[in-house]
């Protein structure tokens, strides 16, 4: 007898896949075959799945972006990517698909909906994306990887936390060392939308830093090739020993490694960030639709494992109060460590595919219509 099938849609961003990555990961340990459904932009982000998970891309399409030639050939194209979808589900009968949101999840979710696939959503922000919000009640579970997230009234909520990947796992139980008279490690990350204006900011709140504590820094930032040269130089005549980069491989491994972490408030971030443990300053980004990452933020910042700067008070002085503040506080720091790790949820990926083997194996109306678990 074949393995059950599970069908993951997803795609848009690394927001987006990481999640389901991690998902997939889990539900081939348990023995289950994996199918990614996803569009030509979504693959791209593909690149650290298992090789065991077949890539299904599909044409899909968006009304919010792009020219005005792409909105109007967007539903022609998800049209299509549902009916090419529609033909290899009824080939090979998924036990459920999960959709982790995007517009490249569209076809699959339709798809799904039509031949009455059980099937979840995964919310990963703490506001529904226009995706997830569509198929809200429209699907078995809506699982929510902040809490609280608003929902349908219909909805059948679970709070799950956003799965992280085996590599972030990895470092879950990697110890804190606070800050103090030793090199300490100072992360920035931000993906592209974070990355511009840390490297106006970050460089001018670091000279701003008492002279001893920037000499025991260990600078790990991200940041894209159009300011790669001036920040070089401006960490170069500071002394600062800084390693710059457009993208870093090992994030797991420098979060583990840091005393302290900058960070855009994405979901996946935070995720990492608590599961891992370690202090962070959170500067949402501005423009994330809903004000979703402020969201995101606001119960690890609650929780007292992070301090939230809006982009409109991100300045060299608040930055370096903020950074000064917890490098020269030990027990503070590490009291915002244990904050942050209290917020982690290492379980996520398992608690969720224990959640897609219910749904798998039954067709049965779920036992907690709203689950509101902190």
């Amino acid at each position: 007898m074949d393995a059950p099938l599970l069908v993951i849609a997803a795609g848009g961003t690394g927001g987006h896949m990481f999640p389901a990555q991690a998902l997939a990961e889990e539900m081939l340990a348990r023995g289950w075959r994996v199918k990614l459904a996803t569009d030509a932009r979504g693959a791209r982000y593909a690149g650290g799945f298992p090789q065991a998970v077949e890539r299904q891309v599909t044409a899909a399409g968006t009304f919010a972006q792009g020219s005005w030639l792409a909105r109007i050939a967007a539903p022609f194209a998800i049209a299509w990517g549902t009916i090419s979808t529609l033909w290899s589900m009824r080939r090979d009968r998924p036990a459920c698909v999960a959709g982790f949101g995007g517009y490249p999840a569209l076809p699959a979710m339709i798809a799904a909906a039509i031949l009455g696939t059980p099937r979840l959503i995964h919310e990963q922000n703490g506001v529904l994306g226009r995706v997830n919000r569509s198929f809200a009640t429209r699907v078995d579970a809506v699982v929510c990887g902040v809490w609280p997230t608003p929902l349908p009234e219909d909805a059948r909520a679970f709070h799950l936390g956003n799965p992280v990947r085996e590599e972030v796992l990895a470092q879950a139980d990697a110890p804190y060392l606070p800050p103090g008279d030793h090199p300490m490690g100072l992360l920035v990350i931000g993906g592209s939308q974070g990355a511009g204006v840390f490297a106006r900011v970050v460089p001018s709140a670091i000279a701003l830093l008492p002279e001893e504590m920037r000499a025991r820094l260990r600078l790990s930032q991200q940041v894209r090739p159009e300011d790669m040269a001036r920040v070089q130089d401006a960490y170069a005549e500071m002394g600062v020993a800084a390693d710059l980069r457009g993208f870093f491989e090992d994030v797991p491994q420098r979060l583990a490694e840091a005393t302290l972490v900058v960070s855009r408030a994405g979901a996946g971030s935070i995720a990492d960030i608590t599961v891992i443990g370690r202090p962070s300053i959170l500067v949402p980004y501005p423009f994330a639709a809903d004000d979703h990452q402020a969201a995101n933020a606001a119960g690890l910042v609650q929780a007292g494992g992070a301090f939230m700067i809006r982009e409109d008070e991100l300045t060299p002085e608040t930055l370096a109060g903020h950074v000064a503040a917890i490098l020269s506080d030990p027990e503070g720091a590490e009291a915002m460590a244990e904050a942050s790790r209290g917020r982690g949820r290492p379980d996520a990926a398992a608690e969720l595919a224990e959640l897609v083997e219910r749904l798998g194996a039954s067709r049965a109306r779920l036992a907690s219509p709203r689950e509101k678990r902190a």
